[in-house]
C-alpha cells in the first residue's frame, strides 16, 4: 500500500487549502482514511477521518472549518481535506493515514504554514 499526500503550502490566516491523499495497493474495502497533523512542539494528533462507509470524525479544533471527502475505487482511494478559515495554530505537518483490519499505513507529511 502506498499513500501520496499533496497540497500543502503557505497561506495567510483566513485563507483556504485543500490537501489530497491518494492511496493505492491491496486495500481492504472496509477501511478508514484519516488526516493527522503534528504542530510544532506537539504530538501528532487526529484532525479528521472518514470511513469507507462515509462516517466522519473531526477534532474539536477544526470542526466547522475543515471537511473531508473521499473517492472510492477498487484498490485506489483518494481522500481530500478542505481547510477553510485557516488559523496560525493550524500550522504543522499533515500526514495521511489509512487503516484496515490490523494494518496501519502512513504517507509522507505535507507542510501547512499559516501566517498571521
Amino acid at each position: 500500500v502506498q499513500l501520496q499526500a499533496s497540497g500543502g503550502g503557505l497561506v495567510q490566516a483566513g485563507e483556504s487549502l485543500r490537501l489530497s491523499c491518494a492511496a493505492s495497493g491491496n486495500i481492504f474495502r472496509i477501511n478508514v482514511m484519516a488526516w493527522y497533523r503534528q504542530r510544532p512542539g506537539n504530538e501528532r494528533e487526529l484532525v479528521a477521518d472518514m470511513s469507507s462507509g462515509g462516517t466522519t470524525n473531526y477534532a474539536d479544533s477544526v470542526q466547522g472549518r475543515f471537511s473531508v471527502s473521499r473517492d472510492n475505487a477498487k484498490n485506489k482511494y483518494t481522500m481530500y481535506l478542505q481547510m477553510n478559515s485557516l488559523k496560525p495554530e493550524d500550522t504543522g505537518v499533515y500526514y495521511c493515514n489509512l487503516r484496515f483490519t490490523r494494518y496501519n499505513f502512513w504517507g509522507q507529511g505535507t507542510q501547512v504554514t499559516v501566517s498571521s
